[in-house]
């Protein structure tokens, strides 16, 4: 039977632990499966107290206390288990022998022996191999010492996250120390091991033992490419306050020379803010060397009860920037830069939204109206149980950088009385709107615009849907289907429109949900007069788990007479039958189809297919076609196919090419490898794409092409949470999944 004794120790015993930095847990995605160390603190003794466990104990003449056979002993700051113990000295020494295990908060220890003495306030652990608490991160030591005063020391000490028997890199030092309140490790005479190969060399290291952010160097980027040649990036991360702090990124581009990239954030209780500056000084691959530079600045934040404030101002030195040098916020193929202040109101029945929009326009793109500003209000209420009541209105001034266009003031105010039925079977609704806009438009001498037009439009819509469902089979699965017809009358009256200006206005493009729209153009500028029938059928297949299997969509507009706001883009009396189906096919194939087919010459307008085969997250095969038969006068007809394949353990491959198969070439090819195990991962990427340069008269080239490769290491749970980015969403076009089924 096991006997217990409490002895009055000093405080000293065992002391130095509660002194060293406590880490706090962190949450690695991507990382090794290890068993974790976790203490229980109610365990512990009052504060100066120790408790003794043994099978046997024997006291000598009241100096000297001997423990053995199963020993726990327990201090108000750790635990100590082994098979032999000795207190001498009145308390002040201990120490202890046999399948020696140490634990506390930071970390545990197993070791051939363990002494303390508090005298010097030392504990002292011999052949030892230890787990840090919080940390994924365990080695050896020959010994570890841990002082009141100088800290925690492991003496020729290695370090790793891989698990045992894995140690695909480690980290192999003289001596690593850790400073009391201290939150930095040091590290001497230190060797990084790729397996057994020793690969780097530092005479002195330092690194992070919390998750807390700290002042300290990122892993570097490492790339190289057409138009940056080898690229070195090497980003600094100063903690300057716990709600503020700064990344200073140089960069290294031996055909460029070196760029400075900086990011700022401020976060408050209701706010973040960010600023990122990027400036690279005589650009030494082009021949006037100029200075090119990019910012960006963001904020979000509640400003008062249901006021949101968001902020989007971006501008760089020239139009090739984005193409030459690479952007985190925008594509290549980008040809707007959003300079955007919105402040906002939500509440039930009220939304205000007032913003000014500003754009920098790259190349000869067509110049774009700025909304300096532009207020909306939206306000909707029930006036009774049959009967609703919205009102949508408007206030904007379009200015553009062009001194030559006109500008203009717009009002606009829309009531809607509308008379809902909404049940379980079906939709019936009726609506009456009146349009009411004002425009004052200035610097329209020479042109059919006038400075002063008001229009009044009167629009009735009349809607139904009904829902049928049955129980029925599917593939041989129980499924429920359903078959949901939809019915539109919508009227518009006609004023004409020639002498407004297109401040925000252009033809959208139409799909299946879009027939039911009723406008056919964005904003305000046209309003198109309507006198039509849409017709619409939907058809779902739904399984035991409420998931769509299968959907399909048809609509098409019976126009009953003719639109003389689009007459000279509709001259029919019908539009485009649209089309669009999705389709899970036995679980791991998805098919997403949607085509438009003229009723004039029944030849497709426009299509897209994308079928995909999807085992799991990493494994997939996606085959994409893309069809339009006139954008800007152009026929755009492409196909893709992009992959992704485990092709060993723990080794995934990715690629992706699209071909233009009326202009008969490749316009991407992405080709990704990587290895990543539980503790640490490579990737190397090539890729060659369309360059999108800009010339001298800011036209965009579209036979230059662009070829790159880099290479990406790292080391999981020494700075990094695991690998920073998906080869997937790398390239010019990326990768999205072709259905929209739930």
């Amino acid at each position: 039977m096991k006997t217990s004794c409490a002895l009055i120790v000093s405080t000293l015993l065992l002391a130095p632990i509660a002194n060293a930095q406590q880490a706090a847990p962190i949450n690695n995605a991507n990382t090794c499966i290890v068993e974790s160390v976790s203490f229980d603190q109610s365990q512990l003794m009052p504060e100066g107290h120790v408790k003794v466990e043994a099978d046997r104990t024997e006291i000598i003449e009241n100096t000297i206390a001997l423990f053995s056979g199963d020993v726990n002993i327990t201090s108000d700051t750790a635990i100590i288990s082994a098979q032999e113990a000795q207190v001498s000295e009145n308390g002040d020494n201990l120490t202890a022998s046999g399948d020696v295990e140490y634990r506390d908060v930071q970390l545990t220890v197993q070791s051939d022996s363990v002494s303390v003495s508090s005298d010097n306030a030392q504990l002292t652990m011999e052949n030892t191999s230890y787990k840090l608490a919080g940390l994924n991160g365990r080695g050896n030591a020959s010994d570890i010492i841990l002082n009141q005063n100088v800290g925690l020391q492991l003496n020729d000490v290695s370090f790793t996250t891989c698990p045992l028997g894995g140690e695909d890199w480690k980290i192999q030092a003289s001596e690593i120390s850790i400073e009391p309140g201290s939150i930095w490790g040091q590290a001497k005479h230190t060797r990084f091991y790729v397996g057994d190969v020793p690969v780097f060399y530092l005479p002195y290291f330092a690194f992070p033992i919390s998750n807390q952010r700290q002042t300290g160097f990122l892993f570097p980027n490492i790339s190289s490419s057409a138009r940056t040649g080898v690229d070195y990036e090497q980003p600094f991360y100063w903690n300057l306050a716990p709600n503020y702090d700064m990344t200073i990124s140089p960069r290294l581009m031996t055909l460029r020379g070196i760029q400075l990239k900086t990011e700022f954030r401020y976060m408050s209780t209701d706010s973040l803010s960010v600023a990122n500056v990027e400036y690279l000084s005589s650009d030494q691959d082009i021949d006037s060397s100029p200075d090119r530079y990019f910012y960006r600045l963001q904020h979000q934040g509640v400003i008062w009860d249901n006021w949101l404030l968001n902020v989007d101002f971006n501008g760089l030195s020239d139009d090739n920037y984005l193409v030459d040098l690479g952007s985190d916020f925008y594509n290549r193929s980008d040809t707007h830069l959003y300079k955007t202040v919105s402040l906002s109101y939500y509440s039930e029945s009220l939304s205000v939204n007032m913003h000014v929009r500003d754009f920098e326009v790259l190349g000869d793109a067509t110049d774009s109206y700025r909304a300096l500003p532009e207020i909306k209000l939206s306000y909707q209420t029930q006036l009774s149980s049959m009967l609703e009541f919205d009102l949508d209105s408007e206030i904007a001034y379009f200015d553009s950088n062009a001194g030559t266009l006109p500008s203009a003031a717009r009002l606009h105010v829309a009531p809607t009385l509308s008379v809902p039925l909404r049940r379980a079977w079906g939709e019936v609704s009726a609506e009456a709107t009146l349009m009411s806009t004002l425009y004052q438009q200035n610097n329209v001498e020479g042109t059919e615009l006038d400075e002063n037009v008001t229009r009044n439009l009167g629009q009735v819509r009349l809607f139904g849907a009904l829902y049928f469902e049955k129980e029925g089979s599917w593939l041989s699965q129980s499924s429920r289907m359903t078959l949901e017809p939809k019915l539109q009358y919508l009227y518009t009256s006609f004023e004409d429109q020639s002498n407004i200006g297109l401040y925000d206005s252009t033809l959208l493009i139409t799909d299946v949900e879009g027939l039911f729209r009723g406008q056919e153009f964005t904003g305000l500028d046209r309003i198109s007069d309507n006198d039509q029938i849409t017709v619409g059928l939907t058809s779902r297949v739904i399984d035991e788990n409420n998931r769509e299997q299968f959907a399909l969509s048809l609509g098409q507009i019976f126009y009953l007479s003719d639109s003389k706001v689009v007459t000279a883009q509709r001259n029919r009396d019908r539009s485009a039958l649209a089309a669009e189906m999705d389709w899970r096919i036995g679980g791991k194939w998805f098919l997403h189809s949607d085509v438009q087919v003229s009723t004039d010459n029944d030849k497709v307008d426009l299509s897209s297919v994308g079928v995909e085969y999807r085992e799991d997250a990493s494994r997939f095969i996606q085959m994409t076609h893309r069809y339009v038969r006139n954008l800007s006068n152009e026929t755009i007809e492409q196909v893709g196919l992009s992959a992704s394949w485990p092709i060993a353990k723990d080794w995934q491959w990715v690629g992706r090419a699209y071909r233009d198969l009326e202009g008969k070439r490749s316009i991407e090819s992405y080709f990704g490898v990587q290895y990543e195990s539980c503790c640490w991962a490579i990737r190397l990427v090539a890729e060659r794409s369309l360059s999108n340069r800009y010339n001298n008269a800011g036209e965009q080239t579209t036979n230059e092409f662009d070829s790159g490769v880099s290479l990406q290491f790292i080391f999981k749970g020494i700075g990094s949470q695991g690998t920073q980015r998906s080869m997937l969403a790398d390239g010019m076009f990326g990768y999205r999944q072709p259905y929209s089924l739930n």
